[in-house]
């Protein structure tokens, strides 16, 4: 694989050609995401975009504008499609710039072109930004065919504060979890308080095992007390059978598609009101490796999978913002509608946390 090379800010960032994936950060002599080999292959989607889709679509299938669809099963133990068309994908490099040690960037495109179960013809373009505020990545897509198209996205870096995930002290500001069936499909959304989940107060994992998606996310900075709050009580999560898991994928609904700009279907909970500084969302963790914190707008990404890797030997802790909850393509909770020429951005930021 290729990389492209960014410094910045105390920092150092190898992007991949493949998939756009971010291969390393670095701030100092620390590494901030587990990486891997430049020859690759990319352990446990390390560092890739997810998109058309994150996560999984149930059973492969689903119905969307009056057509059932059947994506080809890539988590074969489930049966499920996983991560979307573009982890994989080799992108164009587009633009690639440095300042110095001052700040740099890469912008990279793909255009994916209709396939099996995704009939629908989307443009891309990440752009990776690189200064003294960590690594952002902003995420543009647009629909270039005739045709309406149903879309999420999110990243999947996995955060690193020391070889053993147990050990990490976990903040995440989300006050719902989604809970899941034995497939992991969302089933109903739970208050936080009454799961092993509510790390809304930081604290160690320790044998807390999660693989879970997490909304009603709060923003502001939690260590200088500037807070907005989270929104929405508990309710069940409706359509999350995928077409291929022994449901009807034709009893899901369509929905229309008039107006302007890409919307959502069911808005399952967003940021609330922003009366912090900057709006963002920010998911820290501490251990004996140091800090690292993710943030973004809830706005623009109401979700967040976290995932221990709990048995998978694999290092860090991983957390996805993302448009929409797993299987959003059946339950089309927060699934996001482009009509034809419609863009939707998504962004987000890696950065190290001082001592």
């Amino acid at each position: 694989m290729t990389d492209l090379l960014l410094h910045g800010g105390g920092y150092e960032a190898a992007i991949a050609e493949c998939g756009a994936a971010v291969r390393m950060l670095r701030h100092g002599d620390r590494d901030l995401i587990t990486g891997w080999p430049a020859e690759g292959p990319i352990p446990y989607y390390s560092g890739a975009l997810l998109a058309p889709w994150p996560n999984r679509v149930g059973g492969a299938g689903y119905a969307f504008d009056g057509d059932v669809h059947r994506l080809p099963v890539n988590e074969p133990d489930r049966g499920h499609a996983l991560h979307g068309l573009i982890a994989e994908a080799r992108w164009s490099v587009a633009e690639l710039f440095t300042v110095e040690d001052d700040h740099g960037f890469a912008r990279l495109t793909l255009d994916l072109a209709p396939s099996q179960g995704y009939p629908f013809a989307l443009s891309f373009q990440v752009l990776h930004r690189l200064d003294g505020d960590g690594l952002t990545t902003t995420l543009t897509v647009q629909n270039v065919g005739d045709r309406p198209a149903p879309y999420g996205c999110g990243p999947h870096p996995w955060l690193l504060a020391g070889d053993d995930v147990t050990a990490y002290e976990l903040h995440l500001p989300a006050s719902l979890v989604a809970m899941v069936d034995e497939a992991l499909i969302p089933v109903v959304l739970e208050d936080v308080a009454s799961t092993p989940y509510d790390f809304r107060t930081p604290r160690v994992i320790g044998d807390t095992a999660i693989d879970h998606a997490f909304t009603a996310l709060a923003h502001g900075d939690p260590e200088t007390g500037s807070r907005g709050s989270g929104s929405e009580s508990g309710r069940q999560i409706s359509g999350q059978a995928g077409a291929g898991g022994g449901h009807d994928p034709g009893r899901a609904s369509s929905a229309g598609h008039g107006g302007a700009g890409p919307h959502r279907e069911s808005a399952a909970a967003d940021g609330g009101p922003t009366d912090s500084v900057d709006g963002l969302v920010r998911v820290r963790v501490r251990g004996p490796g140091g800090g690292v914190e993710m943030s973004w707008q809830a706005t623009e990404l109401p979700w967040v999978q976290v995932c221990t890797g709990t048995g998978l030997g694999h290092a860090g802790l991983a957390v996805e913002p993302m448009t929409c909850p797993p299987d959003a393509f059946n339950s089309r909770t927060d699934l996001v509608v482009l009509s034809p020429g419609d863009k939707h951005e998504a962004s987000w930021t890696i950065a190290a946390l001082q001592p």
